[in-house]
């Protein structure tokens, strides 16, 4: 595995087992709210430590989606990046609970290559692991993304 260094990698520049690891990021209180106002998913273990425990967690529980797309802007500001055109779109699910103030990082690994019919395209499928500060994975899947040649 070949961990990518900074700059901007096309679908002809990449290999199988070729890595990006995106810098840590910790989930704040500011964070969740801001999603659950934006979405209107307030469910009370996002909003509140004390309802979060009532249901058997230690904190408030971040949403597994603010999760995920924490996850798509870490890689999106990566040094190492790849000539993205857009998101094809993703298998994920969520392994462990994100608790607010919790920490996360993604390793994104190319796992296949495929090209497109237009020549200046093609296809990757990125498997994603999640991890918070104790190394735990928290989030996993793939994502597909169409990239510049």
């Amino acid at each position: 595995m070949t961990i990518l260094a900074a700059g901007h990698y096309g679908f002809d520049n990449v290999a199988l087992g070729d890595q990006i690891v995106t810098a840590a990021l910790t989930l704040t209180p500011a964070m969740i709210d801001a999603f659950a106002d934006l979405t209107g998913d307030r469910f009370e273990i996002h909003l509140s430590d004390a309802a979060a425990q009532r249901h058997g967690f230690g904190a408030r529980v971040a949403h597994g989606l603010l999760v995920l797309s924490l996850i798509d802007g870490l890689k999106n500001q990566c040094a190492a990046q790849f000539r993205a055109i857009a998101s094809l779109g993703w298998e994920w699910s969520f392994r462990a609970s994100v608790l607010c103030n919790d920490t996360i990082q993604a390793i994104l690994t190319v796992v296949e290559k495929r090209p497109t019919s237009r020549p200046d395209r093609g296809i990757l499928r990125l498997e994603g692991i999640a991890v918070n500060q104790q190394a735990q994975v928290v989030q996993r899947g793939h994502n597909l993304l169409m990239i510049y040649r």
